[in-house]
């Protein structure tokens, strides 16, 4: 089983730095300058959200998955799928309405009119499969458990250890006795941000959890939690912090106030700012092969090459290593938060 599972991830890897390459290499075409090679084009490129899904390939070779694009427009809902722009070639005309996209994903009505955009996105996509994916997972799960009240097999045998580790390691300590109450949330937004972190490691996949929307929605939601559930003693100590001098309460007041949404913003910026660090660092080490190439031709991007691919193989098993960790961090502030909001006065 073990060694099933190294060849598996190896596996997994080495095509994800094939397609990786192959991504670049195409953007190679698209991305360059009068200088070279442009790397930063051809990083925000790829963990940038998209109205299409691209995988591979450049022009007709390429292998893109199209996906909806729903615009209101002045009472009007448009509903045309992203190959219709022909990949910022073509406007798409409906009635006296005209769509064209940039260069950059960003979709202009032609005559200026406003319009909200309502469309199914790369990373919406996304977040839609890795629902799918976490239903799978603990449907699979429960029924296992079901049928062999034993000890966990197969895929429970992962599972079940990381549920019991959230229960037992992050909630319950920070919680205390009723932790229960808030169990299921957390354990959701435990394994709905490790699932989407892994699939964002593989070969193609959106970079969901490093989108700042995704993240801010994650906090406002444990800000709402937090806060809904706070007792008179939370709300004390932060209209009326004990053992402060009278004279500091017009100081003190504002600070702890401003805390409450501070505390949510520092868990938004920490796992976007992770997630897309990491991505971007293995995205450069890559584009050091094509810079390489793009400035001592083909020699030179063969010597850069194996050095590159080392630290990218170094880079990667950190990431996965990170995956884990930010998953766990933003679930034990979270609980840590929600504990200072539930905790009784001694």
């Amino acid at each position: 089983m073990k060694n099933l599972m190294c060849k598996v991830f190896f596996s997994l890897f080495f095509l994800s730095i094939g397609l990786t390459a192959s991504a670049v290499s195409e953007g190679g075409e698209r991305e360059k300058t009068e200088e070279g090679f442009n790397s930063v084009d051809m990083i925000m490129h790829h963990i940038a959200d998209a109205h299409e899904w691209h995988f591979w390939g450049e022009g007709e070779n390429s292998f893109t998955l199209p996906l909806p694009v729903i615009l209101y427009t002045n009472g009007n809902l448009d509903v045309f799928m992203s190959s219709e722009f022909d990949h910022g070639h073509a406007v798409v005309k409906k009635e006296n309405r005209s769509y064209s996209i940039d260069s950059h994903g960003h979709i202009h009505e032609e005559s200026g009119l406003s319009f909200i955009d309502f469309s199914i996105t790369k990373n919406v996509a996304s977040l839609f499969a890795s629902i799918f994916v976490l239903i799978l997972i603990f449907g699979s799960v429960g029924r296992s458990s079901k049928r062999n009240p034993g000890p966990p097999k197969g895929l429970s045998s992962f599972v079940e250890p990381l549920v019991v580790f959230v229960r037992d390691d992050i909630v319950k300590p920070n919680i205390g006795p009723h932790y229960d109450k808030y169990l299921s949330y957390l354990l959701t937004l435990f394994f709905f941000i490790l699932i989407n972190n892994l699939m964002g490691l593989m070969p193609g996949a959106a970079n969901v959890t490093g989108n700042m929307a995704i993240t801010l929605v994650l906090s406002f939601i444990t800000l709402l939690v937090t806060n809904l559930s706070g007792n008179k003693n939370y709300w004390g100590h932060i209209f009326k912090p004990p053992g402060v001098p009278v004279l500091l309460m017009p100081i003190m007041i504002p600070i702890e106030f401003i805390g409450i949404f501070t505390k949510p913003i520092a868990l938004m910026i920490r796992l976007f700012a992770n997630i897309s660090a990491g991505h971007i660092v293995i995205l450069s080490l890559i584009s050091l092969i094509f810079m390489a190439q793009s400035g001592l031709g083909t020699a030179g991007a063969f010597s850069v090459a194996p050095i590159s691919v080392v630290f990218v193989l170094f880079m990667y098993l950190i990431e996965c290593l990170v995956a884990f960790l930010q998953a766990y961090i933003f679930t034990l502030l979270t609980s840590l938060f929600i504990g200072l909001a539930t905790a009784e006065n001694h």
